[in-house]
């Protein structure tokens, strides 16, 4: 027996820009948890940068804001199959966080407040490819989605 039934066509695509394959396009913008999504309140949050010698470089959320600010439009293709194209976002470029850091480390972990963490090759953080964002679409980033 196979793993698909017959006549399967997963979701339709819409007709309109090339997907990645496996892809659909989306119009609204699904949220995806692990857990509860953490509260942090502006005066308790902070960004913080450890390097692999345990040197920390750190923002407060009023630091972290009067950095100097980008607005990208970037496609979002996620790994559960979803596509959404040209969402706008506001936030701090990781090349200005990482600005000044002095590391040898080719990875970077990453950790969040709700306890996930991940890992992502530090050369792909950085020339304009990634961002620490707090804003979407013009309005403050809903907390399930950052």
């Amino acid at each position: 027996m196979g793993i698909v039934s017959p006549g399967f066509q997963g979701r339709r695509r819409s007709a309109g820009p090339a997907l990645p394959p496996g892809q659909y396009l989306t119009e609204d913008f699904p949220v995806l948890s692990a857990g509860p999504t953490p509260r942090v309140r502006p005066d308790a949050w902070e960004f913080v940068v450890t390097t692999e010698t345990g040197a920390e470089h750190r923002w407060t959320w009023a630091e972290f804001t009067a950095l100097p600010q980008e607005t990208p439009t970037v496609d979002i293709h996620c790994v559960t199959r979803w596509s959404k194209l040209g969402t706008t976002w506001q936030g701090v470029s990781l090349d200005v966080l990482l600005d000044g850091v002095d590391t040898d480390a080719a990875y970077a972990l990453a950790h969040s407040y709700g306890g996930y963490t991940t890992n992502l090759p530090l050369a792909d953080l950085r020339g304009g490819r990634a961002w620490v964002v707090h804003g979407y679409d013009g309005r403050d980033l809903p907390a399930e989605h950052g």
